[in-house]
C-alpha cells in the first residue's frame, strides 16, 4: 500500500489537508508510526478523536477525522463518517488485490480455521493476526494485506441478519467457508435457523462463480442450496474431505485420517482439541479449492500454531489448558471432551457463556452436566453463570471473581491434574490460566 492523502480523500469522498504518503492504516493510536493514517473512530466507550494528539505524537503521517475535527496545522482528511470511510478504504485495498481471497464464518472455530488455512496456503498467505471479524476488523484486515501477498484469508462474524451481507461486498471472496452452525449468539438471532440463514449470507455473496466450502454433516445447513461449486468436509465418508479415525495423544492433540480425491492422508496436529480435526479438514478443503497441492497443504496445517488462548496446553506438575479466548455451548463441550481424554484428574474453571438469550440457563446446565458425565472432579464457576454449577456428582465451587477463582483452583488441584480454563471473552479468564501455569500443589 502506498497512498497519497489525495487518494484517501478520493476513496472516502473527504477533503484532504496537506500532503503525506500512507503505508498503513490504524485505529489504535498506540499502533501509529511513520507512514500511518490514524482513523479516529467513535465507539460506545471512547472517541478516537480524543487520541489524535497521541497518534501524531507517535509519528502518524496523517489522521482521518470527522468534519471540523482536524487539528490546526495537522495533515489529514476530513469525512462525514469515519466508519464509512474505513469501510471505503478497505474496499479500495481489496480492489487492488488480484489473488485468491477466502472468507470464513461460522458459529465457532472461525479463528482456528483461519490460522490453519493461512498455514496451509503457504508462506505467501496473509490473514489477520487477531480475530478481526466485524465492521471495523474486516476493513482493517483488508487494509493490512501486504504487497506481494499470494492469498488472503478474512474472518467474518455476524451479530444479526444482514451483517455478513453488508461486509461480503467489501471482501468479495472467491472462496467462502462455513465452519458449522451452533447456538452461539442466540440472544441476537433468536433461533438456530436464523443463525444458519445469517451465515449463509456469505455463500449467497459468491454468486455462481465462487467456491463454497461447507460441513456436509451439519444438519442446520441441509435446507440451503448454493448456486456455485461446493466442496464439502466433515466426519462422514460422503464428504469431499472426509475425517475419520480421530484419536488424541496425552496433550489432547488429534491424530486422524483425511480422505480426499480417493487418497488417504494421515495427519497429527501440533494443536490440541479433538475439534481441530474438523477445522483442519475445512482448512484443507479451502486450500485445495485455492489450488494448493493436498499433501503440501496438509503438512503445513498439521504443524500450524493457533492464535493465543485457544487450547493452549501448558504441561507441568499440573497441566493447564488455556482455552479462555471465547466460549459457546459447542466449543465448551469440545474442550471438556478433549481434556477428559487427557490422563489425570480433571478440573474445569468456567465462566459465563454470553449472548445465549433465553437459552442461557439450559445451555449452562448442559455444560455442567457434561462435565459431571465426563468425570470432572471439580467445576469452579466464576461470576454469574446460572446453571453452570448444576452437574450431579461433581464438586461445584462458585466464586465471584478472578482472585477467588485462582485461590479456589490452587486449593483444589493435586499433582497430575489437568485444569481447563474457559469462558466468553468478556470474562477475562486467561488471567486465571496465567496464574496457574507452573503452579506446584
Amino acid at each position: 500500500m502506498k497512498w497519497a492523502l489525495s487518494d484517501i480523500a478520493s476513496f472516502t469522498s473527504g477533503v484532504a489537508s496537506g500532503e503525506a504518503v500512507i503505508t498503513d492504516v490504524v485505529t489504535d493510536s498506540r499502533a501509529a508510526g511513520p507512514g500511518s493514517l490514524f482513523i479516529a473512530m467513535r465507539g460506545e466507550q471512547m472517541d478516537g478523536h480524543d487520541f489524535i494528539g497521541e497518534a501524531l505524537g507517535s509519528g502518524a503521517a496523517a489522521v482521518l477525522v470527522a468534519q471540523g475535527r482536524l487539528p490546526a496545522g495537522a495533515q489529514g482528511v476530513e469525512v462525514e463518517d469515519t466508519l464509512a470511510a474505513l469501510t471505503a478504504l478497505g474496499r479500495a485495498r481489496r480492489n487492488e488485490v488480484d489473488v485468491p481471497v477466502i472468507a470464513i464464518t461460522g458459529s465457532s472455530g472461525k479463528t482456528s480455521t483461519k490460522d490453519l488455512l493461512v498455514a496451509g496456503l503457504g508462506s505467501g498467505a496473509y490473514g489477520a493476526l487477531r480475530s478481526y471479524n466485524n465492521e471495523v476488523g474486516v476493513p482493517l484486515t483488508l487494509l493490512g494485506i501486504p504487497d506481494g501477498a499470494e492469498a488472503v484469508v478474512v474472518e467474518i462474524g455476524s451479530r444479526g441478519a444482514g451483517h455478513i451481507a453488508a461486509l461480503a461486498p467489501i471482501v468479495r471472496p472467491d472462496i467462502a467457508v462455513i465452519t458449522g452452525i451452533g447456538s452461539a449468539h442466540l440472544e441476537m438471532f433468536g433461533d438456530i435457523e436464523t443463525v444458519a440463514a445469517a451465515k449463509w449470507e456469505l455463500i449467497d455473496s459468491l454468486g455462481p462463480v465462487g467456491i463454497a466450502v461447507l460441513p456436509l454433516d451439519d444438519e442446520h445447513l441441509a435446507g440451503h442450496t448454493a448456486t456455485c461449486e461446493v466442496v464439502t468436509f466433515g466426519e462422514t465418508p460422503l464428504a469431499d474431505v472426509a475425517v475419520s479415525d480421530i484419536s488424541l495423544d496425552e496433550a489432547g492433540r488429534p491424530g486422524f485420517s483425511i480422505t480426499i480425491s480417493g487418497e488417504v492422508i494421515e495427519m497429527s496436529m501440533a494443536t490440541s482439541g479433538r475439534h481441530q480435526a474438523r477445522n483442519a479438514a475445512a482448512a484443507l478443503a479451502a486450500a485445495v479449492a485455492a489450488g494448493v497441492e493436498p499433501h503440501a497443504a496438509a503438512g503445513r496445517i498439521a504443524g500450524a500454531t493457533l492464535s493465543p488462548w485457544r487450547m493452549e496446553v501448558h504441561p507441568g506438575a499440573v497441566t493447564i489448558v488455556n482455552d479462555a479466548y471465547n466460549a459457546n455451548p459447542d466449543s465448551v463441550a469440545a474442550a471438556l471432551r478433549t481434556v477428559a481424554a487427557m490422563p489425570g484428574r480433571h478440573i474445569a474453571v468456567l465462566g459465563k457463556m454470553h449472548e445465549l438469550g433465553e437459552s442461557e440457563h439450559e445451555a449452562h446446565a448442559a455444560v455442567g452436566a457434561l462435565a459431571a458425565d465426563l468425570g470432572f472432579s471439580h467445576v469452579i464457576v466464576v461470576g454469574e453463570a446460572p446453571g453452570l454449577a448444576g452437574g450431579a456428582g461433581i464438586v461445584a465451587i462458585e466464586v465471584s471473581g478472578i482472585p477467588e477463582a485462582i485461590a479456589s483452583a490452587r486449593a483444589a488441584i493435586c499433582q497430575g491434574d489437568v485444569v481447563l480454563v474457559k469462558a466468553s471473552r468478556a470474562e477475562g479468564l486467561e488471567a486465571v490460566a496465567d496464574a496457574l501455569i507452573g503452579v506446584t500443589p
